[in-house]
């Protein structure tokens, strides 16, 4: 069906600029990395419950050949971190901090070796890299960046959802932090464009609201999938592939890897779920004409503005050309926010008021050095040994496929991706290698199938809470598209991403 629509509301010359377009401050990273809800202290106590039988089963438990007592040890202490960070009685920063704590006062390791995952260049990339996504909000460049977009291909629904994507995109390329991204800059958008089309939750959800929010976050989950710094585990997770694989997944190495299936999967999940979950509008000419007004009405890019996209630009372009002049990518990440500091685009009160930053920076540098510390005990490469027997006698491609779909939708049972990440991508990627599979395909597969898998649900990643809360899907019809969307990404990265890794001699 074709609806007529009206155009988006004109808006007197007495509204800011920004009315009924702006940018709401990133959600609270607690969505994500800690509590949705209020628990009663039945529920907070049961959820401690969890984590206590998980870390005492495990220091009960023989001890495999080989690994000692403070290795043991130390695995507890992170399985129990890991689920806590999944149960959340507390929030998960908070839960890698006792367990930070904890390594120190067991003895387990010394002070300074529990805290040493605070001193990691990959944690100060991080950290910066939030920071400089709060430049790009507070400027309006990323503002500026979606109205250009929806002015050129806005026309249409479908197009709305392919410009909101390509800003999207655009915008992994430098801001990690997908609820900066998705959250503080698409998301308001979305539900603006939504809403001026009559499309609110409840009986108009259809109309355009509804189709937008799936198309968008799944569009979303694919840019993160492409960049490095596409969200915050990414880093971690390249750095789990070096130390267990030798694989060096540079930012540049990263983007060529996932440019072609990514591409590919952005143009084909949206065109997807638009046929199979059309909305009632179409045709959208208000929005392109909207977006053109906004534009006038922001007019030229301010000194901030400018600023902003100058660095934007350098930061990328030094990081993808590291191989050639050699300047660390924490560096690089350093320059840039001292840029920001120096030319007044950032405050002080800016960077110590940054709460999702320094919330990722607690959890981040705790999570990288028990990772790392884990790595070196052995158990890995033990439970790589255990579970390689089930696949003994298979083709490495069997068993490649076999292990990546049980890694994929594993993500059913985490609440993030740096979770999943964390417990599973060193174990698998082992695993895969020890059947025999290619190191820099297994590494490369799980690298992107880790971003992928967040499609599955409405409390997949960070920012999943956001757009399933705007009230315009119903969780059955978020999970039907969120499994149509992970098939399909699935099969584009199996087939068309393992043919370019293969052209470029990767494998």
């Amino acid at each position: 069906m074709t609806a007529t629509p009206a155009p988006p509301p004109s808006k007197s010359s007495s509204e800011p600029a920004d009315a009924g377009f702006a940018p709401s401050p990133p959600p609270d990273p607690s969505l994500g990395h800690g509590p949705s809800e209020e628990f009663s202290t039945k529920e907070r106590l049961v959820r401690w419950a969890i984590v206590a039988v998980v870390v005492a089963g495990i220091l009960v438990a023989p001890r495999p050949p080989g690994i000692t007592v403070e290795s043991w040890r130390l695995f507890a202490i992170f399985l129990g971190t890991i689920v806590g960070s999944m149960v959340r009685p507390i929030s998960s920063s908070a839960m890698v901090f006792l367990g930070v704590t904890a390594l120190a006062l067991t003895g387990t390791q010394t002070p300074a070796q529990a805290l040493a995952g605070y001193a990691d260049p990959i944690v100060w990339l991080v950290l910066c890299a939030f920071l400089i996504s709060r430049g790009v909000v507070k400027t309006g460049l990323g503002r500026r960046i979606a109205f250009v977009f929806i002015r050129a291909i806005g026309h249409r629904s479908i197009g709305l959802a392919y410009a909101l994507a390509g800003t999207d995109v655009l915008l992994a390329s430098i801001v990690p932090s997908n609820t900066a991204r998705a959250g503080g800059v698409i998301f308001p958008i979305t539900k603006s464009l939504a809403e001026a089309y009559d499309s609110t939750p409840g009986p108009t959800r259809r109309r355009l609201g509804a189709y937008l929010m799936i198309a968008v976050y799944q569009a979303d989950i694919i840019a993160c999938a492409m960049f490095l710094t596409g969200q915050a585990s990414n880093v971690l997770i390249a750095k789990f592939a070096l130390d267990s694989a030798n694989v060096d997944l540079t930012y540049a190495r990263w983007f060529i890897g996932g440019v072609i299936p990514g591409l590919v999967s952005l143009i084909a999940v949206p065109w997807l779920i638009h046929r199979l979950y059309p909305p009632e509008v179409r045709q959208t000419p208000g929005a392109a004409a909207f977006a053109a007004q906004e534009l006038s009405r922001m007019g030229r890019m301010a000194r901030g503005e400018r600023i902003m996209l100058v660095l934007f630009l350098s930061i990328a372009g030094l990081w993808m050309t590291s191989r050639f002049h050699g300047i660390n990518y924490a560096v690089v990440a350093l320059v840039g926010v001292c840029g920001l500091l120096l030319s007044g685009v950032l405050t002080w009160d800016d960077v110590i008021g940054e709460r999702a930053a320094w919330d990722v920076f607690v959890w981040y540098g705790g999570l990288v050095q028990m990772a790392a510390a884990l790595s070196e005990t052995g158990i890995t490469r033990w439970f790589a040994e255990t579970t390689a027997g089930y696949t003994v006698g298979w083709a490495w491609g069997a068993a490649l496929a076999v292990l990546l779909l049980v890694y994929f939708y594993a993500h059913y049972a985490f609440a993030s991706i740096t979770s999943h990440a964390t417990a599973m991508y060193t174990p698998f990627l082992v695993v895969t290698i020890t059947a025999g599979a290619p190191a820099a395909l297994a590494a490369m597969a799980l690298a992107y199938f880790s971003n992928l898998s967040a499609s599955l649900t409405h409390y997949g990643t960070t920012h999943a809470p956001i757009y399933f809360g705007a009230r315009y899907n119903t969780q059955r019809e978020w999970w039907r598209y969120g499994f149509i969307a992970s098939v399909t990404t699935i099969v584009i990265f199996s087939t068309i991403g393992f043919a370019w890794w293969k052209l470029l001699g990767w494998w």
